[in-house]
């Protein structure tokens, strides 16, 4: 098979997979739909003649779609934030919560969890709290004066192991019989509560997100040779790798709040799109969005229908992340090296 053919494959594989597992998921739960249902109750607001059943309509609309659109745009968001962050960072072990994100949002919800705050206060806590941990990240960085990408990695590293101290501090407060088992539950990632009201409200910054990445992916190929090369074209190193991160940290920042820590996303996705269409990121960023968003829907469908009982997807992640994670980074390590 020759390359154009394998492009050609690949751009189909990449544009139809999530499309057939966004109709594929509504199949699939502890009470069967049917196909020809499922066509029925999507079409039935444009063809009210098609008679649905008030259960099917609720399954489809209240319970499932919600948590389809969820896994979609979480997979997308952790997977091109972790594109983006080995990009700019030239390492293949960085993940999109490498600058302290994902504790900042854990320990937001954890604290308003703690305090019987509502979906939405939690929601909203865990936003802002990974927004401020990259940004304490950020400014503790800036305080060395020649510390460069390696002092701002080592920051990240510093403020999410400390932000995980303080989840650990409430979660040793916390009312072992009530606020405890919310606050793991929480923490160990699921979408069985996402309602399309939580979705709603991340969609600005996820849109925020994806469109400046989209816009600045010929400047991260630039960025990937060097600053010294990025500045001999008249492009600015500094500021540009500060807007990416400022969008990764709104994409990973919504993503989690409204689902939770799930690991592995955000670095084992942008492995497998570089291994299927290469390092180029004009086309790397959107192969790792379609097979992130693919990715962990296929998870999330796995955690709820491979045994009775609901299966946290951030357990999932790890327990079929890691092997997945050691292969790619044996397949394709002679690219980074």
């Amino acid at each position: 098979m020759n390359k154009e053919n394998k492009e050609i494959i690949s751009t189909v594989l990449l544009v139809f997979l999530p499309i057939i597992l966004f109709f594929a998921s509504f199949l699939m739960g502890r009470y069967p739909i049917s196909p020809v249902d499922v066509v029925k109750t999507i079409l039935s607001p444009i063809l009210p003649q098609l008679y649905v059943s008030s259960t099917v309509s609720t399954i489809v609309w209240q319970i499932r779609l919600p948590r389809i659109l969820a896994a979609l745009l979480v997979g997308a968001s952790l997977s091109m934030a972790g594109t983006a962050f080995q990009g700019i960072f030239k390492n293949p072990l960085v993940s999109s919560d490498l600058l302290g994100v994902s504790n900042g949002a854990g320990f937001g919800a954890a604290l308003a969890i703690l305090f019987s705050g509502s979906s939405v206060i939690i929601q909203i806590f865990a936003f802002i709290f990974g927004i401020i941990s990259v940004s304490i990240t950020y400014l503790i960085s800036k305080a060395y004066k020649a510390g460069g990408i390696l002092i701002l990695v080592l920051s990240g590293v510093a403020i999410s192991a400390f932000f995980n101290s303080l989840i650990s501090a409430i979660k040793f407060i916390a009312d072992p019989e009530d606020k405890l088992p919310e606050i793991v539950y929480w923490l160990m990632g699921s979408l069985a509560s996402v309602t399309m009201d939580e979705i709603i409200m991340i969609i600005i910054p996820l849109f925020i997100g994806f469109l400046v990445l989209y816009l600045l992916r010929w400047q991260m190929n630039i960025l990937a040779m060097g600053d010294e090369e990025a500045q001999s074209l008249g492009l600015n190193p500094s500021r540009i790798r500060l807007i990416i991160i400022a969008a990764c940290t709104l994409l990973t920042s919504a993503a989690v709040s409204i689902s939770g820590i799930i690991g592995w996303i955000g670095m084992i996705i942008p492995h497998m799109a570089r291994m299927i269409v290469g390092p180029d990121n004009k086309i790397l960023l959107p192969a790792s969005l379609s097979l992130g968003a693919s990715f962990l829907l296929l998870i999330d469908n796995i955690s709820r229908v491979v045994i009775s009982i609901e299966i946290p997807i951030g357990i999932l992640t790890a327990i079929i992340g890691v092997p997945i994670f050691l292969y790619l980074l044996r397949r394709g390590y002679s690219e980074w090296s």
